[in-house]
């Protein structure tokens, strides 16, 4: 029997789906864990997603770095939010940061309730995250983080580039594969372009963080996959499968 793909396009859904025996990819492109990719790739040794801000603040002086993001700004007092700049091997190599966001975290949470594995994916690592789906012998689920529970393009985007890369190896029935993997083929020769139709990509150019989108839209620039383990993101062994 075949390994299955689906796609979860908003987090309020995932109930409907069974996970229990899953690999289950979080996506929140813009900027949660393309961020996160980022950061693991370059050395940080652990992320905690929290769900709230509060959250954050039970490790405030015990040597963590705090990341808050809320509406795509940092959250007042904190060390900085979910820009990737913010990720950098001199500012995070060998650190743990505790991170929450409005979106990212919140889908993380849901999927450590039930999936065998929760992995992370953004564009910036869709090759090595491919290539380790494909090793696996467990059917994988695609969840979109969205927008505060609501559809959004650009996760969409991402789980159609998986889809349309699995799609040899995966079966795939579930209608919001055909359309994730039909928006991808429309969008992937110039994906900035198409994702000035999207209603986030307009929120982050008010902020002025043009630079973030571009550069969460790079690919197979990182070679991690942050799989989570406990509480922590953490580097999985691409090659094992196993930490």
């Amino acid at each position: 029997m075949r390994k299955k793909i689906e796609v979860c396009l908003t987090p309020a859904l995932i109930d409907l789906y069974d996970i229990e025996a899953s690999i289950v990819v979080v996506i929140d492109v813009l900027r949660a864990t393309s961020s996160i990719t980022y950061g693991i790739d370059n050395g940080a040794e652990a992320i905690i997603p929290v769900a709230n801000v509060e959250d954050c603040l039970k490790y405030d002086g015990k040597g963590y770095l705090l990341a808050a993001e809320r509406n795509g700004e940092v959250v007042e007092g904190y060390d900085f939010g979910n820009s990737p700049f913010s990720y950098t091997t001199e500012k995070v190599k060998g650190k743990t940061i505790v991170l929450t966001t409005t979106n990212g975290t919140k889908a993380l949470h849901l999927a450590h309730k039930r999936a065998h594995q929760v992995v992370i994916g953004s564009f910036l690592n869709l090759d090595v995250l491919c290539n380790y789906l494909k090793s696996q012998n467990k059917d994988v689920l695609l969840l979109c983080a969205g927008w505060k529970d609501q559809f959004n393009l650009e996760d969409t985007l991402f789980a159609g580039a998986v889809v349309e890369e699995l799609e040899d190896d995966f079966d795939f029935f579930d209608d919001s594969s055909v359309a994730a993997k039909d928006l991808y083929m429309l969008a992937k020769n110039d994906l900035r372009k198409y994702l000035y139709k999207s209603s986030h990509s307009s929120r982050l150019a008010k902020l002025n963080i043009e630079e973030d989108v571009v550069f969460c839209l790079q690919l197979n620039i990182c070679k991690a996959i942050p799989v989570l383990k406990g509480e922590r993101l953490v580097p999985l062994n691409p090659l094992k499968g196993t930490l």
